[in-house]
C-alpha cells in the first residue's frame, strides 16, 4: 500500500523536470533565433553600406538647357498659334496671333486725335482767315482818311486863328479832333498788322505740341499691335504652349517657351570636392541616358549660399562644409541631350 501511494508522487517530479527542461530548452532555442535575426540585419547593413552606396566622391549633377519665355504686350484672345509642342522653330518664324477689340478701338480713337490735332496746326500755321485781314485793312483806311480830313480842318483853323477870323478855342478844338483822328488811324493800323502776323509764336508752339502728344498716342497704341503676331526671337524646339487657342492672355503673360539648343550640365559640389575644379578647366561628364561621355568645360561657379551648407557636428574640429553651383557647357551640341537628364562627373 506505501509503495503505490509513492508511486504518483515521483511521477510528477519527473514530468515537472521534463517541463522545465523544455521551458529552457525553447528559451535558448529563441535566444539563438534573435541572435541570428541580428546577424542577418547587421550583415544585410554591411553590405548595403559597401555595395549599394554610391562611391566615394561621386558628383552627380543633371543636364540643361537655357528657356526663352514668349510674351507679348498685347491683352486679348489667342486666334491661331502656328505652332505645336515639340516643333522645331526658327528665328523669325510666326509663333502665335492674338486679337485685341480695345486696342483696335484705342487706335481709331488716336488717329482721330491726330487727325483733329493737324487741323488745330494747320488753322494756327495758316494765319487769321482773309475776309477778317481785309475787314480790319478797310478800318484801318477809314481811319487814315479821317486823319487826313482832321489834319486838313486843323491847319485851315489854325490859320484862321492866325487871321483872328476865329477864336483860339475853335483852334484848339480842331487840334484835339485831329490828334484823337491820328490816334484812332494808330490802332486801326495796329489791328490791320495783326491779323495779318496771323497767331503768335507760343500759340504756333502750342498747336505743334498738341500734334506731337497725338502722334505719340498713335506710336503707343502701335506698339501694342505690333505684339498681335508674336515672332520667334531664336532657334530652338518649342517645349510648352499655356494657352490653349481662343483663351484669353493677359499684358506680359507667357504664352509659350522655347528651348534653345545651348545645353550645359550643372552639379552641386562641396567644396572639399572643389580642389580639382576650377574656371576653365576641361572636364569628362558620363551622360547615363545616352551612355556616353562627352568633354566639357567649366564656366560658371557659385556659392549656392547658407542654407546649402553641410552643418558639421563641431565634434573633433570639424567646420561647416559650403555648396557650390557648378555649370560646364560641351564642346560641342550634343545630340540626344536634354535638360533633366542625370551627369556624371568623371574624376
Amino acid at each position: 500500500m506505501l509503495e503505490d501511494a509513492s508511486a504518483p508522487a515521483a511521477d510528477r517530479d519527473i514530468i515537472a523536470e521534463a517541463g522545465e527542461g523544455e521551458v529552457k530548452a525553447r528559451s535558448r532555442g529563441l535566444a539563438v533565433c534573435v541572435v541570428l535575426v541580428l546577424l542577418l540585419l547587421t550583415g544585410v547593413a554591411v553590405a548595403g553600406f559597401l555595395f549599394i552606396k554610391p562611391k566615394d566622391g561621386t558628383v552627380q549633377g543633371q543636364c540643361d538647357a537655357t528657356e526663352v519665355r514668349i510674351s507679348g504686350k498685347l491683352p486679348g484672345r489667342v486666334m491661331t498659334l502656328y505652332v505645336q509642342e515639340g516643333q522645331r522653330v526658327h528665328a523669325g518664324d510666326t509663333l502665335v496671333r492674338i486679337h485685341s477689340s480695345l486696342a483696335d478701338a484705342k487706335m481709331e480713337q488716336a488717329l482721330a486725335a491726330e487727325s483733329a490735332a493737324g487741323a488745330t496746326q494747320s488753322r494756327v500755321d495758316g494765319g487769321t482767315r482773309k475776309e477778317i485781314i481785309d475787314a480790319a485793312y478797310d478800318v484801318y483806311q477809314q481811319a487814315v482818311a479821317a486823319s487826313g480830313i482832321a489834319l486838313k480842318t486843323y491847319e485851315r483853323m489854325e490859320n484862321l486863328a492866325k487871321e483872328g477870323v476865329v477864336s483860339q478855342q475853335k483852334r484848339d478844338e480842331a487840334k484835339a479832333a485831329y490828334e484823337a483822328a491820328k490816334a484812332g488811324e494808330s490802332a486801326a493800323k495796329s489791328q490791320w498788322e495783326l491779323a495779318v502776323a496771323g497767331a503768335q509764336k507760343a500759340d504756333k508752339d502750342a498747336a505743334a505740341a498738341m500734334v506731337r502728344v497725338a502722334r505719340g498716342g498713335v506710336r503707343e497704341v502701335g506698339a501694342l499691335l505690333e505684339d498681335q503676331f508674336l515672332i520667334a526671337p531664336c532657334d530652338g524646339e518649342v517645349s510648352v504652349i499655356y494657352p490653349q487657342e481662343s483663351e484669353l492672355v493677359a499684358l506680359g503673360a507667357p504664352i509659350m517657351t522655347i528651348q534653345k539648343d545651348d545645353n550645359w550640365v550643372v552639379f552641386n559640389v562641396r567644396e572639399t570636392e572643389l580642389k580639382n575644379i576650377s574656371k576653365g578647366k576641361k572636364v569628362k561628364v558620363y551622360i547615363p541616358a545616352l551612355d556616353r561621355t562627352e568633354d566639357m568645360e567649366v564656366y560658371y561657379i557659385r556659392d549656392m549660399g547658407s542654407y546649402a551648407d553641410w552643418q558639421a557636428t563641431k565634434a573633433g574640429g570639424d567646420y561647416d562644409v559650403r555648396t557650390f553651383t557648378v555649370k560646364a557647357r560641351p564642346k560641342r551640341p550634343v545630340q540626344g541631350m536634354l535638360p533633366g537628364m542625370s551627369a556624371i562627373l568623371v574624376k
